[in-house]
């Protein structure tokens, strides 16, 4: 686990590097969301997230105004992935269940960036897997690229001739409400608990 989480900060620290992007925290007065945020993205929360194509686990293409149409926490990372991807789904799921109980409606979502091994079938299972209402999505290269750029995520194959490469990745959760888009990001460290805390800020205020 310690080596994958490794190259996964590593990925995370080439992506804030090489796109500009840092993440600080800040007490916006013009933001509605000041109260709730504990970051803030250079450029503002609009610098990141917007429209994609993807494809679910029935085979359909479909949109970010498909898939969004409550507040999401999306995720970008691999079903074949050894340690890291499952632990964070899980803490994501976690977390919506937390809310759910505090009645919060939040839909967890699963963006691979592995197309050559992740179909939609493997894709859909992995994500019923983790939570009943998570929405498992995937798609061709060109696809799961424009998703991954609108989201300044990070990820590079190291494909070495087997089935079982590994696939380096940024490691961020990332909220998204119908209205306004992203709002906030979430590190792994995070636990559920705290993670539904600031989520269900975003979606009192929302």
């Amino acid at each position: 686990m310690k080596k994958t989480t490794v190259l996964a900060a590593t990925a995370v620290g080439v992506l804030l590097l090489a796109g500009g992007v840092y993440f600080a925290t800040t007490n916006g007065s013009d933001d509605r969301f000041a109260q709730c945020r504990a970051t803030q993205v250079a450029g503002g929360a609009g610098q990141i997230g917007g429209p994609f194509t993807l494809v679910d686990d029935t085979g359909a293409t479909v949109s970010d105004k498909d898939v969004i149409t409550e507040p999401s926490l999306l995720y970008f990372g691999y079903t074949f992935c050894p340690d890291v991807c499952p632990l964070d789904v899980a803490r994501n799921a976690d977390a919506v269940d937390v809310l759910q109980e505090r009645g919060q409606s939040v839909t967890p979502v699963f963006i691979s960036i592995d197309p050559k091994r992740d179909t939609p079938e493997v894709v859909g299972e992995f994500a019923s897997n983790m939570h009943e209402r998570m929405i498992g999505l995937t798609g061709s290269e060109e696809q799961v690229k424009a998703a991954s750029q609108a989201y300044r995520t990070y990820y590079k194959a190291h494909e070495d001739g087997s089935d079982y490469y590994l696939v380096d990745h940024s490691t961020f959760s990332y909220l998204v409400l119908p209205e306004y888009g992203f709002v906030e990001y979430f590190r792994r460290d995070l636990g559920p608990e705290d993670m539904a805390d600031r989520i269900g800020c975003f979606v009192n205020n929302a």
